[in-house]
């Protein structure tokens, strides 16, 4: 009699702590989602604005240029960065 009533208790508080779990990984994941989306509507501004100063300085084909290098050099710090973090 004893043995059903402690394995309901058990299955409820397991699945209790699956849904806690769920939930939280969920909260996580949207965290995330809304982070990403925030940094990749800050680098959309911030492009924007310095291509609108560069423009006052040079031609537009110049200011692209300029913009281009420096997301090239960021990209290949950070690709040996995260490359040598990996060793």
């Amino acid at each position: 009699m004893i043995g059903p009533l402690l394995r309901l208790a058990a299955t409820t508080a397991a699945a209790r702590s699956l849904r806690e779990a769920a939930s939280e990984a969920m909260m996580r994941a949207l965290l995330a989602i809304a982070a990403v989306a925030g940094g990749i509507f800050a680098l959309v501004c911030f492009t924007r604005a310095g291509l609108t100063v560069l423009e006052r300085q040079v031609d537009s084909a110049e200011a692209w240029a300029i913009v281009g290098l420096v997301y090239a050099l960021l990209g290949g710090i950070l690709y040996f960065a995260a490359s040598r973090r990996r060793r």
